[in-house]
């Protein structure tokens, strides 16, 4: 056999209500893998959902308790921490995997302590592993980094001795290939291991899915006149994805264009933001143009919806490992523009399918989201020329066909290698 044939996907968790990257990828190529003759399973723990047993799309779903190491967490400590970067472990997973015949390689979606569980029942059970890197450290900035660890503040850790025993500082390390969802974490990654199989393979999108929608009753559902000319921004309720940046800038905006609104859809990972941000809109008495709609579930029609209620998309994020969330909106059909920062300026092509903003230039500035996002509310040919051609791209190089069938043949490399 020079092919895989069981693979086993390892996330940090797997939330259908709470959706990330990580999630999604692994939701749309495991039913690819499963039509290509492949069985694709997911074993994970139950961060956010106690579930222990379930299926999405026929792919089967095993959440393992955990805990954190540490001594003394503050009382809702932990769910914070299952939101956002929690280092956590689990004994459960970890004896299940070591027990579990079926796999011939494993395919992890995180580091840290549940990455060296994976790593070490890797070796363990001689099959190969190899991790995606969804967007790690390269590009946050230490101040947000510091809030993942907040909750850990006060506490005593113990669990370095479990992160040794399994090799978590192995992870990258001995991991058969590194999959890199960002450009710049590919760049980065290429340097540091050069003699290793490191490799670009960005998110997908389901074309089809994305096609139609029916904005009309996403906006009457939600309260947005249909003369509004709406701004649409789909990420989570967090700092790094800039809401409140752009609500700030919402006055010049409206200057020029009186009727814009702007949308933020999105799970909520930090409560106290999102009050920032409804309080900076009723500060500057423009909350009646800011709708925020928290918690919508990636399989929910009223994702599709709300991007054909939209006008344009924008994502002002301070910085973006890819952008998932560009492809939806290409395969929507709507022009996009978006922060020049991280995985953003390698996925979008200036004036050609979607324009850039500096996220952090003062409104008045010809470069800022103010300025970029009027011109396009005053160009309804650019609009259609950018939309046209975003879907294009989307169609051409996205599409999650097209990904599933690139990750196949890093499994095949990988597979024939480590069995040679």
């Amino acid at each position: 056999m020079d092919s895989p044939t069981h693979i086993v996907h390892i996330p940090r968790r797997f939330v259908l209500q709470e959706w990330g990257g990580s999630e999604t990828f692994i939701a749309e190529v495991s039913p690819r893998l499963q039509a290509k003759g492949f069985s694709a399973s997911i074993l994970t723990t139950k961060a956010l959902d106690p579930t222990p047993e379930e299926t999405y799309k026929g792919i089967p779903i095993k959440r393992f308790s955990y805990g954190y190491p540490y001594w003394g967490l503050a009382k809702g400590a932990r769910g914070q921490l299952d939101k956002k970067a929690g280092n956590l472990f689990s004994f459960a997973l970890l004896w299940h995997l070591l027990r579990l015949k079926e796999v011939d390689l494993i395919h992890l979606h995180t580091g840290k302590r549940l990455g060296g569980i994976a790593r070490y029942c890797a070796i363990k059970k001689h099959v190969p592993y190899v991790i995606s890197l969804h967007g790690g450290n390269l590009a946050v900035p230490k101040d947000e980094q510091d809030t993942w660890t907040e909750p850990t503040k006060g506490a005593v850790e113990w669990g370095k001795l479990l992160g040794y025993l399994v090799g978590s500082r192995r992870v990258l390390d001995d991991a058969a290939a590194i999959i890199c969802v960002g450009k710049d974490e590919y760049e980065a990654m290429r340097g540091s291991y050069p003699g290793k199989l490191v490799e670009y393979l960005p998110n997908g999108v389901d074309i089809d899915r994305f096609a139609k929608g029916d904005g009309v009753a996403f906006r009457t559902a939600h309260g947005i006149p249909a003369d509004r000319f709406v701004y649409l921004t789909v990420a989570r309720m967090d700092v790094q994805k800039n809401q409140l940046g752009l609500v700030r800038q919402l006055p010049a905006l409206l200057a020029t264009v009186p009727n814009a609104h702007l949308l933020f859809l999105g799970h909520v990972t930090n409560r106290a933001y999102v009050e920032s941000v409804t309080d900076e809109a009723r500060a500057l008495g423009v909350l009646d143009r800011v709708t925020i709609v928290p918690g919508v579930p990636y399989a929910d029609q009223a994702l599709v919806d709300a991007y054909h209620a939209a006008d344009c998309f924008t994502l002002p994020s301070l910085h973006e490992p890819f952008g998932m969330v560009v492809l939806e909106a290409w395969a929507s059909g709507l022009p996009v523009a978006v922060s020049r920062r991280g995985g953003l300026a390698a996925l979008v092509t200036e004036g050609a399918d979607g324009l850039f903003f500096d996220p952090q230039a003062p409104a008045g500035d010809p470069l800022g989201m103010a300025a970029v996002l009027a011109s396009l509310a005053r160009d309804t040919p650019l609009r259609k020329i950018l939309g046209a051609a975003g879907r294009a791209t989307a169609t051409a190089s996205y599409s999650w066909d097209i990904i599933t069938t690139r990750l196949i043949d890093i499994y095949r490399r990988v597979y024939a290698d480590f069995i040679s």
